[in-house]
């Protein structure tokens, strides 16, 4: 018998000093709708690609504040563009001058602090 297996993420809980902003500023800056307020409108879709699921260890600096307990990392398509996107928009990116075989990186954290991955697949 096959093993049933889930078939994607279906949403990301976390807590948030102030809910109502925090969702308007990825709705502003990265295009991530906040959550429909009634069955009948659609929530956010996302394109469908590589998604990975990877816990760190409990002392890894990957995150950045030892505190922050979670990073989502989000695949972009054009990772230039979006950088120049929110640069323009005075939030601060870091761009991975590297380019991996899987791909090409930036950081940058939501008004909570939150670090925040954009991903273009290599």
């Amino acid at each position: 018998m096959d093993m049933e297996k889930v078939t994607g993420i279906g949403g990301l809980f976390y807590r948030a000093e102030n809910p109502r902003d925090l969702s308007a500023w990825y709705e502003q800056h990265l295009g991530v709708t906040d959550v429909p307020d009634s069955y009948e409108k659609t929530p956010w879709k996302q394109q469908a690609g590589s998604t990975v699921l990877a816990p760190f260890p409990k002392d890894t600096e990957y995150f950045g504040n030892e505190s922050q307990q979670w990073m989502i990392n989000f695949r972009v398509r054009n990772l230039n563009a979006m950088v120049a996107q929110l640069q323009a928009e005075g939030i601060e990116v870091k761009l991975d001058p590297e380019t991996y075989k899987n791909g090409r990186f930036a950081r940058l954290h939501d008004p909570e602090g939150n670090p925040v991955e954009l991903w273009q697949e290599g």
